[in-house]
């Protein structure tokens, strides 16, 4: 089995889950660790930097937390669901053409070359400007700017530049075309850094469109909540994408980024309440230089579509290259959704839990098509994994519903301890755990249906397995030291249905539920199979991947009887169940499985 030791990224938590995490965040030494009185299970971490900033996060000990869990424990949101209306008749129109403006009303001035917004209201905008739009307003209440076709292009900095406000607003009129296009670069202290730029709360809705360049950095970026309720929106930016400090919001609407750096992006590092990203609906398509989705702290889905490719996807990608399709700072609930990621480095990957909770998520992936550094669950929905390096990855990994498909090079599912030492029996340290007891897990190994040694396995668990319910179909090479079946601890099935096509490298614990394996020639790859018991009653069905050795265990198994496997009608092989061969070190005839060949299904 392989452990590979990653390049830190943000935060590396260093213990068990519990009911609190203490992250020190930008900036303690590598021997500074940070505490708590309050509980003696708390999480700590420590970063490589310097500062001292200590964020808490409570209530979050494991993977199986909701959407609404995570939402609970983060800052409320500020929109409403009235923001896209607005009164014409006490609107003062700003109207461009070239460097100048004609205004009526009251609240807006022309600086010429720049419009200055100073009070509260709503600002009408159209016609084109080769200007600057400035919102500075000390008042209570929101600065609506209600876009009905402006083209604002500036090489003075932001196209919008909100200085102070409120709470602003970005209307879309309908059936209007807008366009923002900022300067093609930004001084290092530079405030505003984005072509469409808020320092208050941002809200952008309606239903026209909206073209936004940022050719100096961002596309569009608030230093406090950004979210957006609606309208069609197209970034392209040499940096990131759409960029909410304290969180990224996406409520509905047709959004397509492009951007050299993260395409969608939470970036507060000091309170753990903000800094995270979620998506309730629309349509959402990004394509990022760097990270798709990231997130400091959190990222939600409960709907929508998203598509992300990052990092130019998992076509000739580097592992470890960093650029991953979603990343979560601590937690990563996907709840609802259709999710499709193509990813140089991990697809989604969590610093601490991530939960697949009914979403719909297709991965191709240069490295971990899924990955937590400590727990994993799979409780509903769909999760394809059609291209990684390692398929599924976590310290714990969870599998009690959903339905999931996973391909990979290397280890198709690898329970592990994070930090790059394998976690061997002698060491003790078994912390590691895989534990089923529902849903359905198909998984195609590196070298599945093979002799090959050292290509990985189907399942590998650095501790133990146990399944309760559930049917897995793993697939893996039979020979050396990997196999369908490979854990340093004990594999307890007491429920469902396990199917091994390939090698065990460690004996099953049937005290509870005996299992039955097979050897033969090795059958074609996609050959239907079936085992039935002596009276001729079928115990269960898959398909062949050119495996030589495939063990069956399901409750209808009984330790001693006999049962055949059935290939086109005829008996290919015969065994009794309870008599198993542990393959480690032994050799076994070829077949024509691998890596993106024929998986077993049910």
């Amino acid at each position: 089995m392989t452990i590979r030791t990653r390049r830190p990224r943000r935060l590396w938590l260093a213990a068990a889950p519990a009911l609190a995490l203490t992250l020190v965040v930008a900036g303690c030494t590598a021997t500074e660790v940070a505490s708590s009185s309050a509980s003696d299970d708390t999480v700590s971490a420590v970063t490589e930097e310097s500062d001292d900033t200590v964020v808490t996060v409570a209530n979050i000990d494991t993977a199986d937390v909701t959407a609404a869990d995570v939402l609970a424990g983060n800052q409320d949101t500020h929109d409403k669901d009235d923001d896209d209306e607005y009164d014409l008749d006490e609107a003062t129109t700003v109207t461009f053409s070239g460097s100048a403006a004609t205004i009526s009303g009251e609240g807006a001035v022309d600086e010429g070359d720049t419009v200055l917004v100073s009070e509260p209201g709503t600002y009408v905008l159209s016609g084109e400007y080769t200007g600057q739009v400035v919102v500075s307003s000390d008042a209570d209440g929101q600065v609506r700017l209600v876009l009905d076709g402006v083209d604002i292009a500036t090489d003075a900095g932001a196209a919008i530049d909100v200085q102070a406000a409120d709470e602003a607003l970005i209307i879309l009129a309908e059936g209007s075309d807008n366009s923002l296009s900022d300067a093609s670069s930004y001084a290092d202290d530079a405030d505003a850094n984005a072509a469409l730029y808020s320092s208050a709360d941002l809200t952008v809705t309606g239903t026209g469109s909206l073209t936004v360049t940022g050719n100096g950095n961002d596309g569009i970026a608030s230093s406090d909540g950004l979210v957006i309720q609606s309208g069609t929106i197209t970034v392209d930016a040499v940096d990131d994408g759409i960029r909410g400090k304290d969180y990224l919001v996406i409520r509905d609407g047709d959004i397509s980024v492009t951007a050299g750096g993260d395409g969608l992006k939470a970036d507060n590092e000091e309170e753990a309440e903000r800094g995270y990203v979620l998506i309730e609906g629309g349509s959402t398509t990004v394509d990022a230089g760097d990270d798709g989705i990231d997130a400091f702290t959190d990222v939600v889905t409960t709907g929508g579509t998203v598509s992300i490719v990052s990092g130019g996807g998992s076509t000739g990608a580097v592992a470890d290259s960093g650029a991953k399709g979603i990343v979560a700072g601590v937690v990563a609930v996907l709840e609802g959704g259709t999710i499709d990621i193509d990813a140089s480095d991990d697809g989604v990957h969590a610093d601490a839990y991530l939960h697949l909770a009914g979403a719909d998520l297709t991965v191709a992936s240069g490295d971990d098509g899924v990955h937590a550094e400590q727990e994993l669950q799979v409780s509903d929905g769909t999760v394809t994994v059609t291209t990684s390096y390692e398929g599924l990855e976590a310290e714990i990994i969870t599998i009690s519903g959903g339905t999931s498909d996973i391909v990979a090079s290397e280890d198709g599912v690898n329970a592990a301890v994070p930090g790059g030492g394998a976690s061997e029996p002698e060491s003790g340290d078994l912390s590691a755990q895989f534990i089923v007891t529902g849903g359905t897990l198909v998984v195609d190994g590196g070298g599945a249906g093979t002799a090959n040694d050292g290509a990985g396995d189907g399942i590998d668990i650095n501790g133990d397995w146990t399944q309760t319910g559930g049917t897995v179909i793993t697939s893996g090479p039979y020979g050396g030291g990997d196999g369908a079946v490979d854990a340093d601890g004990t594999v307890s099935i007491d429920g469902g249905v396990l199917i091994a096509l390939g090698g065990l490298t460690t004996d099953l614990d049937m005290s509870a539920q005996s299992a039955v394996q097979f050897s033969t020639t090795g059958i074609a790859d996609g050959t239907a199979l079936t085992v039935v018991d002596a009276s001729g009653s079928e115990v269960g069905t898959f398909t062949a991947d050119g495996s030589t050795s495939i063990t069956v265990s399901t409750p209808s198994v009984t330790s001693g009887s006999q049962y055949s496997l059935i290939a086109d009608g005829s008996t290919v092989a015969t065994a009794s169940a309870g008599e198993l061969t542990v393959t480690q070190g032994a050799g076994g005839g070829g077949g024509t499985g691998g890596p993106g060949g024929g998986a077993p299904r049910p």
